[in-house]
């Protein structure tokens, strides 16, 4: 399938065991596989890319990719280090998949419009035909892209049951920097931030955020917009979030990244996660028959504008 208008074009495609759509207008190109919905790559013509794919992508049917934006949902990480209320979704916390059930499962691509310039795409997730454990009756989601002179992203679950459920989720988001070591963020100074590196102490950020070694922090409290300034490429990401309080910003560093998956043994140089999400207290509580929306907005600038 090919849909296209003067300045707008949508192509569906075929990359190893998965169908994935590629869409791109005047102001940039993304692409998007229909297993977990998760956007692969996003940029702009002439630039860096600003979303990150590892090399080693393996496009295989079950299997999540390394890079893009995952969708976790509808918890974020380990279960069991969720509040009681989300582990309650999965009768053994413990023994439930990382990063919930969204992952890896087909999403149908629902709707798909392109109005002149602008193009905006719709993938569904419906409930799995027989129980599966961790997800309960009436709970669905979607996905909402808007790809414009930026890139939105909309995750909306709702609840179609009688009895409220509670959910962590995220936007895992990968994105593409020169040098690890080069790059700061400044917008959560002063925000409380849970370090796991260190049985999970609870800490408070003093100034911009640099990196000197593995990262895997929880941020707190955390502003609308954030920014990563990576001054070698002379650009600024910026990231705004709607229905969020929350981050994780992660990085493997050296040890770690030799014992990932589908990633180069240097690739942690090039890519930091910043992790747009509802997780600790900032988890969502949907009430019977209600929705909610976890919002990212991604584009760029020049570090000096």
């Amino acid at each position: 399938m090919s849909t296209s208008t003067p300045t707008a074009r949508l192509r569906r495609e075929v990359e190893g065991e998965l169908i994935c759509w590629r869409a791109s207008n005047a102001h940039g190109e993304l692409r998007i596989a229909e297993q977990g919905a998760q956007v692969l790559s996003y940029g702009t013509p002439g630039a860096r890319p600003l979303i990150w794919l590892s090399e080693q992508a393996a496009f295989n049917a079950g299997q999540s990719l390394r890079g893009g934006v995952p969708v976790c949902w509808p918890w974020f990480g380990d279960l069991a280090r969720n509040p009681q209320a989300v582990q309650a979704l999965h009768p053994q916390p413990s023994a439930a998949p990382f990063h919930g059930l969204a992952r890896t499962r087909l999403w149908q691509l629902e709707d798909a419009r392109l109005d002149g310039g602008q193009i905006s795409l719709a993938f569904a997730l419906p409930e799995p035909e027989a129980p599966l454990p961790g997800w309960p009756t009436g709970l669905s989601a979607r996905l909402e892209l808007r790809l414009d002179e930026a890139l939105e992203i909309s995750l909306v679950s709702l609840n179609r049951s009688g009895q409220a459920v509670t959910i962590s989720q995220a936007l895992h988001t990968y994105f593409a920097v020169s040098a690890i070591d080069q790059v700061r963020v400044p917008g959560l100074d002063g925000c409380r931030y849970i370090e796991t590196l260190e049985d999970w102490r609870e800490c408070r950020q003093q100034g911009p955020l640099g990196f000197a070694g593995e990262t895997d922090r929880i941020y707190l409290d955390t502003p609308t917009r954030l920014d990563i300034e990576d001054r070698p490429w002379q650009r600024r990401i910026c990231l705004e979030a709607t229905g969020s309080r929350s981050a994780i910003v992660w990085n493997p560093w050296i040890d770690k990244a030799r014992r990932l998956s589908q990633f180069a043994e240097d690739a942690w140089q090039r890519m930091l996660c910043i992790e747009t999400a509802n997780v600790m207290d900032d988890v969502v509580e949907l009430a019977p028959d209600s929705e909610t929306r976890l919002g990212l907005k991604v584009w760029s600038s020049a570090l000096n504008s």
